[in-house]
């Protein structure tokens, strides 16, 4: 299995993010971006505030020739869950159109990645050589959702909450294989499965710039998950998420040839690519997922070398009916170290 990584537009301090991706070029299949301030499933790359990077596309175009130089496909994120009253419209349409165009030509682009079935058909129709993928954010995983849509779609991100059912993934994995299509999965959010905010979040996302300028209320997280762990008692739920430990990872070879590692917005990128790349890790969970929310577990973290030998067994083979059993609760209560204590 090979990885899919996002990239970062690196401040002046910050290494290059091709310093990172040449160290693990081996492991590495693609690097995937999101177009400056269009809006996407993560905040606007060279616009905060009002305050934008003039050098974001130069720079920006500069690393993606030095990826392709190293033999890695590029994948354009136009993922955002909503483009608001030109989700329909010709402009939007012109303007993918010209962007992708342009990466063609500047930069070289095989695959597009979008939640939008818009956009989907008209790269589509535009041009039939590119990849052109759903995103993990449209929540496919079932055959018959992949079905509706098969003629838009090259290939699929599968529905996260699916990353521990391997039934359901050998089922899909047979369906894509006799279709010609491709699978993937995204390795280490940290995200809530089924989380209820979902969707909201993800429209407070693609609309982040508009919102940011607005007199918005105080004193709240619209967050499900921030809000839900502050409870100490729901800190198991964490457990039993869609996250997969690098030590894990080799279990799923046979069925997805890429995994996604979420690192756009990620701290320490590098850390994260190089656990999964070794398929080791000793620290804190936490820090290798996006959302990591470290934060929120204050003085605790989650120990990755405590987990037991059994963990994966255990809740890969498990019937998901995490509130008729135990184990995850007394699995947290050896993972779950005082910081202070590690080790």
């Amino acid at each position: 299995m090979k990885f899919a990584i996002g990239y970062q537009l690196p401040e002046e301090d910050e290494e290059p993010f091709t310093e990172i991706v040449r160290d693990f070029r081996e492991d590495v299949e693609e690097v995937y971006f999101p177009w400056l301030d269009m809006p996407s499933g993560r905040s606007p790359m060279t616009m905060r505030d009002g305050v934008v990077d003039w050098n974001g596309q130069r720079k920006l175009e500069e690393e993606l020739k030095k990826f392709k130089k190293m033999g890695i496909k590029l994948d354009l994120l136009l993922n955002a869950n909503c483009y608001g009253r030109n989700s329909l419209s010709q402009h939007l349409k012109n303007l993918v159109c010209s962007i992708v165009a342009h990466l063609k030509e500047t930069t070289g682009l095989d695959v597009v990645t979008t939640a939008s079935l818009m956009i989907a058909r008209t790269v589509k129709e535009n041009f039939p050589e590119i990849d052109v993928r759903a995103s993990v954010n449209m929540r496919i995983g079932t055959i018959k959702a992949m079905e509706y849509v098969a003629d838009l779609f090259d290939s699929f991100y599968i529905q996260r909450e699916y990353n521990r059912d391997f039934k359901r993934i050998r089922e899909i994995k047979k369906w894509t294989d006799k279709q010609g299509k491709g699978l993937c999965l995204l390795a280490n959010s940290g995200c809530l499965n089924f989380c209820s905010g979902q969707v909201f979040h993800d429209n407070l996302v693609a609309h982040e710039a508009e919102i940011s300028a607005m007199n918005n209320i105080e004193g709240w997280n619209p967050s499900v998950c921030w809000n839900y762990y502050k409870k100490r008692e729901n800190r198991v739920t964490f457990l039993e998420n869609s996250w997969i430990r690098p030590e894990d990872l080799h279990n799923y070879d046979t069925y997805f040839p890429m995994a996604k590692l979420a690192t756009r917005m990620h701290a320490h990128p590098r850390k994260v690519i190089q656990a999964y790349c070794e398929q080791r890790f000793q620290g804190n969970l936490l820090d290798l997922l996006e959302p990591g929310h470290g934060p929120i577990f204050s003085d605790y973290l989650i120990d990755n070398a405590k987990f037991p030998e059994d963990w994966f067994k255990r809740t890969s083979t498990c019937d998901k009916k995490c509130h008729q059993c135990n184990y995850c609760s007394e699995v947290l209560k050896k993972v779950l170290v005082r910081i202070g204590l590690h080790g």
